[in-house]
């Protein structure tokens, strides 16, 4: 069974500090230009895991994802006229 997951971007000021950043779940992106990292944590201890990065002298900031909340059905969505030739043409 899946467990129920949610996404924390965490602001940095070094990346140096990325191994501390791993330890509280799975780093899954990081950006050097912009100083930030996506880190996935479970649903149970994510009030916990983030209270945890808040206290860390390096983190500017955390915010939670809000892609559980986000339809991702879309209706009456357009094909593209191109690729619709493509696919008549058998290639």
């Amino acid at each position: 069974m899946r467990t129920k997951r949610r996404g924390l971007i965490v602001w940095f000021q070094h990346m140096k500090n990325i191994k501390h950043i791993k330890r509280y779940g799975h780093l899954l992106y990081s950006s050097r230009k912009l100083k930030y990292a996506v880190v996935y944590v479970d649903q149970e201890i994510l009030e916990n895991a983030e209270s945890k990065l808040l206290k860390l002298p390096f983190v500017s900031k955390v915010e939670r994802s809000y892609k559980p909340f986000l339809r991702t059905d879309f209706e009456n969505a357009k094909p593209d006229k191109a690729k619709q030739y493509d696919y008549k043409m058998g290639i």
